[in-house]
């Protein structure tokens, strides 16, 4: 190592006396430019020595710009490996250089790291008054070239930003909007890499979060990521993981708690990878440390050698010791650069390898998440068909027979309840896949909501007889009579609430409790309890039991039945509404879950025909109409027209798609279509398709135990005025058939549409 440091220095020497001054100046300036790839390749210790090869090239001939640029570049190694002391006399000695010259962007760059090393150092005043010094050389002059302006706009961006960011820590909040706003203007006009655009948009963000203004600080920090993501540039980890941080933390003051959970995951994918940065970049100072001090104690003790050396070189050994380093150093860069390519091709060999690898995982769990979701949307399909038939005899049976012993009648409702109860595992099962793909939109309607209330209260009549519970409803008498609401989700939630308590109370009472807490013109602020006096749950269970699959109990108790999935649904659904379930318990008291959701009121209610009143609303009593049953199940066939005939409907009945079209075609004679989707020869789909290219104006009802969520996706592009899930509601199935036949007549009265 001393005998190549002193061959170094006596190179150099040679060179000087044997070089004109421009050619001296021209290694100089290819020194610097190669240290500059060393440092920017990160072989820190390389780039080190090759910028104090250029400092001693450039300081023998006096060359300034030379100094200045060497100087700079290990001002920026040295603040590189934290030592900011070494840093900051490079930095000065930079501008000490550079008064004799004319270059604003080495100026103003090194006003500006001075004044993050004065930052760093908790220096405010002293970093505020370099800020401005750095603002003031980098003002970009005229006749500059374009990279040259480019270059002086980025620094007095990056310096405005750095100045609003110390403002706002220093509290200093109307300091800083000034800044920021004239920062703004200046964007408009000039343009600048897209990281500090990002930088710019997340200190504003920043300025409202401080502020209390949450949604703009929001909107700042998503423009952040916008910029930092808009072009193919490295990623500013840091940067990105604290513009997540941010805007989880606006989100969660906004209420938004789902969106800043999402945020939050999103900011510890960019946390983890900064930590792998962070090692890497702590790894490669502390090396680059460790070969500095070892290269500055080598080149101590060579200078001394040299020194002793000279006196006793002459003019021959000068050239033999140069022919010999200039033959050593040829090979050696060969051995260098041939490492180095070997390395690359290796390391570009593994990168390919692994991306192909994790491409392949990819594809995979992107196939793997579609078969689940198709698996379990035919899985539901074929349990929902067999179900309809179950529960739709089981229904005409309990209607019909009048006669029926106590027996009969408590076996057929036993049947109806275990349909009813497996046809809610099944929605259950479909419903956690819909809200695990995100596929979940709330589609609010005019409801009355007290008539809402009493038919779900309704709906357990057989499983209070069951488990000898009685439920109280309780809602507040101002609370108005029509809200617009999601009445789907908002029933699933109570009767999920309400059979749980069902559940684990016997011969208990369950309160179903809706209180008004605040209203105005135009919303009403509701609050949901329910409250039984149950098994209670253990407050160890508070958070887990809104975990999918998780349920009450231990192994060994086999009472409590069910999918486990009914709370998180329940949470889930909630947290659609923009609300938080709350749950209080106390084991062998009972369970009361709350929770307050806002609604809009119903303006134009006294217009609206309440379909969830039964009593209120008129059937089929006076013209017979006449339906088109487009069904191929036998049983589904038998129940449908069963239904529709006993409400004075005169139905027909096809088994396929093309029977449907051509007896269309041939009669014309119907008021409405019964549509099934899935059939053999044609389905529902295609059958649609083709009436509609003759007939526009007859009501098609998608009657189908798929996923409505799936069907409404092509629902307007077909040709459907409405779908109908089996199993179905009695009540709503002739509802949505009487809002329909009466629509195409042309009748006035406006009918709420069945979901």
């Amino acid at each position: 190592m001393k005998t190549n440091l002193l061959v170094s220095f006596l190179l150099v020497t040679t060179l000087v006396f044997g070089k004109t001054d421009r050619e001296i100046i021209k290694e100089i300036d290819q020194k610097n430019a190669s240290a500059l790839i060393l440092f920017n390749n990160q072989q820190i210790v390389k780039s080190f020595k090759e910028f104090i090869h250029a400092k001693a090239l450039s300081d023998s001939i006096q060359d300034n710009y030379g100094s200045a640029t060497a100087n700079f570049h290990l001002g920026n190694i040295y603040y590189l490996m934290e030592n900011y002391k070494s840093a900051q006399e490079h930095y000065q000695l930079t501008l000490d250089v550079l008064k004799e010259l004319d270059d604003d962007y080495l100026v103003s760059s090194s006003f500006l790291n001075l004044a993050k090393i004065f930052r760093d150092q908790n220096k405010y005043n002293k970093s505020i008054e370099y800020f401005e010094k750095a603002l003031q050389f980098s003002v970009a002059k005229r006749g500059l070239q374009t990279a040259e302006k480019e270059n002086l706009q980025n620094i007095y961006v990056e310096a405005k930003i750095n100045l609003c960011e110390l403002y706002i820590e220093k509290n200093s909040l109307d300091e800083a909007l000034i800044n920021l706003l004239k920062l703004g203007n200046y964007l408009k006009t000039n343009s600048v890499n897209s990281s500090l655009e990002g930088y710019f948009n997340y200190v504003y963000g920043i300025y409202y979060a401080k502020k209390e203004l949450y949604n703009n600080a929001s909107n700042k920090f998503r423009e952040a990521i916008f910029s930092l993501n808009e072009h193919n540039e490295e990623v500013d980890l840091a940067l990105m993981s604290d513009i997540y941080m941010q805007l989880s933390i606006a989100l969660a003051k906004s209420g938004k708690s789902t969106e800043a959970y999402i945020t939050l995951l999103e900011q510890n994918n960019y946390k983890d990878q900064l930590s792998n940065e962070e090692k890497n970049r702590h790894d490669l100072i502390l090396k680059s440390k460790f070969l500095i001090e070892d290269y500055k104690n080598e080149a101590k003790t060579a200078n001394i050698a040299r020194l002793e050396q000279m006196e006793i070189a002459n003019k021959f050994k000068k050239i033999n010791i140069i022919f010999f380093i200039t033959l050593l150093l040829l090979v050696v860069s060969f051995i260098v650069i041939y490492k180095s390519y070997s390395s690359k091709i290796k390391l570009s060999k593994t990168l390919k390898l692994k991306n192909n690898e994790l491409q392949l995982a990819k594809d995979e769990a992107l196939k793997t998440s579609e078969l689940k979701s198709k698996f379990i949307s035919n899985v539901s399909h074929e349990l929902r068909t067999p179900l309809y038939g179950v529960v739709g005899i089981t229904s005409l049976l309990l209607n019909e027979r009048k006669n029926l012993s106590e027996r009969d009648r408590k076996y057929l409702q036993s049947l109806k309840y275990s349909g009813d109860y497996l046809l809610n595992l099944v929605n259950d099962i479909l419903q956690a896949n819909k809200m695990e793909a995100q596929k979940i939109e709330l589609k609010n309607v005019s409801v009355n909501l007290k008539s809402l209330m009493q038919r779900i209260v309704d709906s357990f009549e057989y499983r209070l007889q069951e488990s000898n519970n009685i439920i109280k409803l309780s809602i507040d008498e101002e609370i108005p009579e029509y809200i617009k609401v999601d009445k789907v989700r908002m029933s699933q939630v109570l009767l999920n609430l309400i059979g749980n308590s069902i559940k684990f109370t016997e011969s208990g009472v369950i309160d179903l409790r809706i209180k008004l807490l605040n209203l105005d013109e135009e919303k009403v602020s509701l609050r949901f309890e329910i409250e039984d006096n149950g098994i209670g749950i253990p407050e160890d269970k508070f958070k887990t039991i809104f975990d999918n699959f998780s349920q009450l109990g231990n192994e060994n108790n086999t009472n409590y039945q069910g999918t486990g999935l009914g709370l998180s649904i329940t949470q889930n659904i909630i947290q659609l509404f923009e609300s938080q379930i709350e749950l209080e318990s106390e084991v062998g008291k009972g369970t009361k879950f709350s929770f307050n959701i806002d609604f809009e009121i119903d303006q134009e209610s006294k217009t609206v025909v309440d379909l969830n009143a039964p009593k209120k609303v008129k059937l089929n009593k006076g013209n017979k109409y006449k339906i088109l049953i487009v069904e191929d199940n036998k049983i589904n066939q038998i129940v449908t027209k069963n239904l529709l005939v006993k409400q004075n409907y005169a139905c027909d009945i096809v088994d396929n798609g093309l029977k449907a079209v051509e007896i269309m075609k041939a009669k014309n004679s119907y008021d409405l279509i019964l549509m099934d989707i899935n059939m053999p020869v044609m389905n529902g789909n295609d059958a649609t398709v083709a009436i509609r290219q003759f007939n526009k104006e007859i009501p098609i009802i998608a009657l189908t135990a798929a996923d409505i969520e799936e069907v409404k996706q092509d629902f307007d592009i077909i040709g459907f005025n409405d779908i109908i899930t089996k199993p179905f509601d009695n009540y709503e199935f002739f509802q949505t058939i009487a809002s329909h036949i009466q629509n195409s007549n042309s009748c006035e009265v406006k009918l709420v549409k069945a979901s």
